[in-house]
C-alpha cells in the first residue's frame, strides 16, 4: 500500500481508472442488468403460470403482474451494489374515464414505509407525487417520457398504450455522490426493457383470460349439450314407451280379430274396434304434442283468434275428462264467475291448455276432487285447475315447465306421457299474451292458473296471429281455396295415391258412398286416365314416387283441358307453410293425414253432389270405380 501511495500518478490514476477496471465495471453492470431482468421474468412467469392453472377473477392476474414488476424493480435498484440513489417505481394505467391514475407503487413508497416521500420533478418545476390513486395528466406523462433522462416508459401492445412504467428518485443526500452518466444509462435500460416485459406479460395474461372465458363458455355449452342429450334420450325412451303401448293394443286386437276360429260376439267385436280406434287417436295426440312444441319453438304456430264462449268451452272440456274422473272415484267441480262470458282466444288452443292441466291433475290425484275455476281479475281471466293430489316439491316446481321433464309419480304404476304437456301449455299461454302460474305443497294438492287477457292486446304480445288455426285435436285440417266452385253432379273421382293402405281406405269409403272412384298410383297413370275420364274432383297425394304431386297440380292448372277441375291435396305434411305451399300450387282444399273420413266426405261433397242419400248410396255401391293398384 505504501508503494501505491508513493506513486506520483496516484491521483491521476484515481481519476482515470485503468481500462481493465472499466471493463470489469461494465461487465458487472451488464451482469446485474441481465440478472435483474431474468429475475423479473422469472417472477412474471410464476404469475402467468398461476393464471393458467387457476381460474381467478378478471383483473387479478394483471394486478399480480404489475405489483410484481414494481416490487422487483424497486428491489433491484435499491438493494444493488451498483450505486443508485434512492428511488421508487410505479405503474400508471388508463382508466375508463380516459384519465391516467397511479395504480401500483413499489413497497418502499407504500403507506407506512420509512422511506422519504419521493417526487417526480418536471423541468418546469412542477412536482408529482408517486402515490396510489394519484391522477396524472397525459401531457405530464408525455413530458416525463421525452425528457433526458426519461422517467416514464410506455406499456404498449397491439391494442395501443395501456399505461406507463414510472420511476421517481429522491433528492440526492449530501453523503452520496450523484449518478454518473453510465449509471443513468444503465437504469434507463433496465426500466425500458422491464416495461416491454411488463407489457408483453399483460398481453399474455389477457390472452390467457380470453382462452379461459372461451373454455368456460365451451364447458357450459358442453354441459348444456350433455343435458339436452340426456333429455333427448329420456324423451325418446318415454316416447317409445307411449308409442308401443297403443301399438300393442292395435296389433294385438287386430291379430285377435283376424285369427282363424275366433268368432267374437258383435258387442265384443265392437269393443275391440273401439280400443283400436282409441289407441290410434292416442298415437295421433302424441304426434300432435311433438309437432306443437316444434312449431312453437320455431315460431311457426298459427293461431286463429275468435270470441270464445267461456262457459260452453269449460263445460265441454270437463265432459271430456268426466269418465276418467269417475273411473278413479274423483269428484269433478266447475266454478264459473258470471262476469266471464267471452274471451278473445284460439278456442282449440285454450281447450288444449285446459285439457293438459286437467289430465295432469287427474293423473296425480288418487282421492278427493279435481276442479276448474274461472274468475275475472282486471282485464285478465284466471283459469285455475286445482286438485287434492300429492302436490309438487319446490325442486320439481323449478323444472316443471322444462320440455321432457317429468315428476316421479307414486300414484300410478308407471310414468305416463312425454313431459311435453306443461311446456306446450306455457308456450300457448305466452302466445295468447298471458302466462301460467303454479302453487303447490307436498300432500297439499296443486293449483295451476292460466292467466289470459279478456281482449286481444290487453295482455301485451298477442303472439303469432295466423290467418288460419291449426286444429291439432282433430288430427286433420282443411283449408278453403280462394276460388268458389259450383258442385258437379258427376260422381267420378280420380284418386292419385301411392300408399296402398291409405288408397284402399279412401277408395273403399268413397265407393260405399256411391262415388265412382278411379285409383292410380303415379303421374303416368294419372295422365293416362285423364284422357278417358272427366272427374268431378281429383284427390292428389303430395308425395308420389315418380313426380311431385304439387308439380302435377301446377301442370293441371296450366292445361286448358284440366285447369278447372277441383283438386284436394292430401298429405302427411303438417308444418307451417305446407298449407300455403299447396294453395300456391293451385289446390282447392287441403287435408292432412291421418285422413278423417267424415271430413273427407264433406270436402268431396263440396265438388260432387250425391244424387241419393248416403244410406241408399251404400247399397250396391261395392265394386264401383276402377283401380290401377292391387290394394
Amino acid at each position: 500500500m505504501q508503494q501505491y501511495s508513493s506513486l506520483p500518478e496516484q491521483n491521476s490514476q484515481k481519476d482515470a481508472p485503468p481500462k481493465d477496471l472499466i471493463k470489469i465495471q461494465q461487465l458487472r453492470a451488464e451482469l446485474w442488468l441481465e440478472r435483474s431482468l431474468n429475475q423479473l421474468q422469472s417472477r412474471i412467469n410464476d404469475c402467468l403460470l398461476s393464471a393458467c392453472t387457476t381460474v381467478i377473477q378478471s383483473g387479478s392476474s394483471e394486478a399480480a403482474i404489475c405489483q410484481t414488476v414494481v416490487n422487483e424493480l424497486d428491489s433491484a435498484l435499491n438493494n444493488s451494489r451498483v450505486a443508485f440513489t434512492q428511488c421508487a417505481v410505479g405503474i400508471a394505467l388508463f382508466q375508463p374515464q380516459e384519465t391516467v391514475r397511479i395504480c401500483y407503487v413499489s413497497l418502499s413508497s407504500s403507506p407506512g414505509s420509512q422511506s422519504p416521500l419521493i417526487e417526480v420533478i418536471l423541468k418546469k418545476g412542477k412536482k408529482l407525487c408517486l402515490r396510489l390513486q394519484e391522477v396524472i395528466e397525459l401531457k405530464d406523462l408525455q413530458q416525463l417520457e421525452n425528457q433526458k433522462p426519461p422517467q416514464a416508459w410506455q406499456l404498449a401492445n397491439n391494442g395501443g398504450v395501456i399505461g406507463w412504467l414510472m420511476i421517481a428518485t429522491a433528492s440526492p443526500r449530501p453523503d452520496r455522490e450523484p449518478l454518473t452518466a453510465s449509471q443513468i444509462q444503465l437504469r434507463s435500460q433496465l426500466m425500458s426493457r422491464a416495461a416491454k416485459q411488463c407489457a408483453t406479460a399483460l398481453a399474455q395474461v389477457r390472452q390467457i383470460q380470453s382462452w379461459q372465458q372461451q373454455s368456460q363458455k365451451l364447458g357450459s355449452f358442453n354441459q348444456e349439450l350433455e343435458r339436452t342429450n340426456q333429455l333427448k334420450n329420456q324423451f325418446l325412451a318415454n316416447t317409445s314407451h307411449e308409442i308401443r303401448t297403443p301399438l300393442s293394443s292395435i296389433i294385438g286386437f287386430t291379430h285377435l280379430l283376424l285369427a282363424q276360429g275366433y268368432d267374437p260376439s258383435r258387442e265384443r267385436h265392437q269393443e275391440y274396434l273401439k280400443i283400436i280406434q282409441s289407441s290410434g287417436k292416442h298415437l295421433l295426440a302424441l304426434i300432435n304434442d311433438i309437432l306443437d312444441l316444434s312449431k312453437i319453438e320455431a315460431n311457426q304456430l298459427e293461431v286463429q283468434w275468435e270470441n270464445v264462449n267461456v262457459p260452453e268451452l269449460c263445460r265441454n272440456v270437463l265432459a271430456l275428462v268426466k269418465e276418467k274422473a269417475a273411473n278413479k272415484g274423483l269428484k269433478l267441480c266447475l266454478e264459473l264467475d258470471p262476469d266471464v262470458t267471452t274471451l278473445v282466444a284460439d278456442p282449440l288452443r285454450l281447450k288444449q291448455m285446459l285439457l293438459n292441466l286437467l289430465f295432469n291433475a287427474l293423473k296425480f290425484t288418487s282421492t278427493g276432487a279435481v276442479g276448474l275455476q274461472v274468475v275475472p281479475k282486471g282485464v285478465f281471466a284466471h283459469f285455475t285447475v286445482w286438485d287434492t293430489g300429492i302436490g309438487i316439491s319446490k325442486e320439481d316446481r323449478a323444472q316443471l315447465f322444462q320440455p321432457y321433464f317429468q315428476i316421479a309419480n307414486a300414484v300410478t304404476s308407471r310414468s305416463e306421457g312425454t313431459g311435453l304437456g306443461l311446456a306446450v301449455t306455457r308456450k300457448l299461454a305466452e302466445i295468447h299474451g298471458g302466462c301460467v302460474e303454479v302453487e303447490s305443497e307436498i300432500d297439499g294438492g296443486s293449483r295451476f292458473t292460466i292467466i289470459l287477457p279478456l281482449k286481444l292486446g290487453d295482455g301485451g304480445d298477442e303472439g303469432d296471429q295466423g290467418d288460419e288455426g291449426d286444429k291439432g285435436d282433430e288430427g286433420a285440417k282443411s283449408f278453403l281455396y280462394a276460388l268458389r266452385v259450383i258442385p258437379s253432379s258427376s260422381l267420378k273421382i280420380l284418386l292419385v295415391e301411392d300408399d296402398l293402405p291409405n288408397g284402399e281406405l279412401m277408395y273403399s269409403h268413397l265407393s260405399k258412398l256411391g262415388y265412382q272412384v278411379s285409383w292410380v298410383q303415379n303421374a303416368v297413370e294419372m295422365w293416362a286416365v285423364l284422357t278417358q275420364l272427366e272427374p268431378a274432383v281429383i284427390l292428389m297425394d303430395v308425395n308420389l314416387p315418380n313426380g311431385n304431386g304439387l308439380n302435377l297440380v301446377q301442370q293441371l292448372r296450366e292445361n286448358q283441358r284440366y285447369c278447372k277441375i277441383p283438386i284436394i291435396a292430401q298429405t302427411a305434411m303438417a308444418m307451417k307453410g305446407d298449407r300455403e305451399t299447396c294453395l300456391a300450387a293451385g289446390v282447392n282444399d287441403y287435408i292432412s293425414k291421418p285422413i278423417d273420413l267424415p271430413l273427407l266426405t264433406s270436402l268431396v261433397a263440396k265438388y260432387s253432389l250425391l244424387p241419393v242419400a248416403e244410406g241408399d248410396g251404400e247399397k250396391g255401391a261395392e265394386g264401383q270405380g276402377s283401380r290401377s293398384a292391387e290394394a
